[in-house]
């Protein structure tokens, strides 16, 4: 019903209530299990990853959510942060000892190949533009199941998309701060090009929310637009973030690692910049910090004592 909550919505609505529910308290059960050990999950994690959930209940279960099915500028602002700040606050919420007992699962062993950074983009490209065909994207309009499907695909290939840059899964060698560059160039790439085609389309290309800009006083094609400059405004300040995020990691990083370079110089221990950088990248720094100090007092215990 136009301007009314959707009988089907609130079905999905407190579905969706349910399912997060469970979700957030299976990570608050698997954080108190690791609470008060060396795997505990610090506190901002922990932050980031229940802020991610309410985040995504109040967008799927706000009273004005009914909103997104009448304006497509409300329904992509709606996506966007689930699909992107949502998923990206979960993502900072998860550790390796926190997603160890989903991975020891029988068939879960997939989630490691999805997580690798090239399939990672690929899917997250590929659910973006396919939900945004016109007939798919008013299915989900039309039929709740199709819409249900929708969100848990914007939120699951989004979260995946974050994974190589956030999430704990060990990523490739390869994949150093150069090519997360590159990554996050390609995601930002992969938005603007969407949100360029809905901008400047010569027509409106989703006739299903005619009736509800109607009653915004809003043309379709105008309504369109909106939504293609939500995107683009969106995805260039996340990506300015991104950018600010990997400069400072990169200072950070570079820092560690020469610190960690004299260390091994004072020391007298042998240590190779590359292997310095590994380290560092992995976030065992302080571990190799740790075993420089050991080789130097087992190198002074081993020396022969003079005679005098």
């Amino acid at each position: 019903a136009l301007h009314g909550i959707n009988p089907n919505l609130s079905l999905i609505a407190g579905v969706n209530l349910a399912l997060y529910g469970i979700f957030a308290a299976l990570y608050a059960l698997r954080v108190r299990t690791l609470a008060g050990t060396p795997r505990a999950v610090p506190g901002w994690r922990q932050a980031c990853f229940l802020s991610g959930v309410a985040l995504i209940l109040v967008v799927l279960v706000s009273p004005a959510s009914h909103i997104a099915e009448e304006l497509f500028l409300a329904h992509m602002a709606e996506h966007l942060l689930l699909a992107d700040i949502g998923t990206l606050l979960l993502v900072l919420g998860l550790t390796g000892p926190v997603l160890a007992p989903v991975l020891r699962l029988p068939g879960m062993g997939f989630i490691r190949i999805i997580g690798h950074p090239v399939p990672a983009l690929g899917l997250w490209a590929l659910d973006l533009y396919l939900w945004h065909v016109p007939s798919i994207h008013t299915a989900a309009l039309d039929h709740s199941a199709v819409h249900a499907l929708q969100h848990a695909c914007f939120i699951f290939f989004g979260a995946n998309m974050w994974m190589p840059l956030f999430g704990p899964l060990p990523q490739p060698a390869w994949f150093t701060n150069v090519w997360q560059l590159a990554y996050i160039v390609a995601v930002r790439l992969v938005g603007a090009v969407l949100g360029n085609v809905l901008v400047w389309g010569d027509h409106a290309f989703y006739p299903r929310y005619a009736a509800g800009e109607a009653y915004w006083h809003i043309t379709p094609l105008a309504d369109q637009q909106v939504a293609g400059g939500i995107m683009m405004v969106e995805g260039s300040l996340l990506t300015i973030s991104l950018f600010a995020w990997l400069f400072l990691k990169t200072a950070r990083q570079g820092e560690e690692r020469q610190e960690l370079m004299d260390l091994a110089r004072v020391r007298g221990v042998e240590l190779t910049d590359r292997r310095a950088a590994r380290a560092v990248a992995a976030g065992r720094g302080p571990e190799l910090r740790a075993r420089i100090e050991q080789d130097a007092v087992d190198a002074d215990d081993a020396a022969p004592v003079s005679a005098g």
